[in-house]
């Protein structure tokens, strides 16, 4: 359920960026979602048709650009995006690993007229 308050912050800021723009319309709205921000793109899309009605984003639609899970190995530096070895490390095998990157959620940018 936090896909809401998401989906309410981003088309927030969207509005508020069309409006300083002097957008009248706002068509799309490109979010970038990292593999382990525990978004759902469903969710938000649900979250979004229902709030977006009475605003100058009632015909926009959401893209979504996903970003994959990045790790570092502590012990040898590599970075690599965990697969089937987990988060185990592809060239020493340790799982003293730091996560990177996929966390991500944010509004990349507006297509308005």
């Amino acid at each position: 359920m936090h896909e809401q308050s998401i989906v309410d912050s981003l088309l927030e800021l969207a509005l508020e960026n069309a409006q300083k723009g002097k957008a009248v319309k706002i068509r799309k709205i490109n979010v970038v979602i990292g593999e382990l921000s525990g978004a759902v793109d469903e969710s938000m899309e649900f979250y979004f048709n229902f709030l977006r009605q009475g605003t100058i984003a009632e015909e926009a639609v959401l893209v979504f650009t996903h970003k994959p899970a990045q790790l570092q190995c502590r012990q040898c530096q590599t970075a690599f995006t965990p697969e089937k070895q987990g988060y185990q490390c592809p060239k020493c095998h340790s799982t003293a690993v730091d996560i990177v990157g996929g966390r991500e959620l944010y509004l990349e940018s507006l297509e308005v007229e």
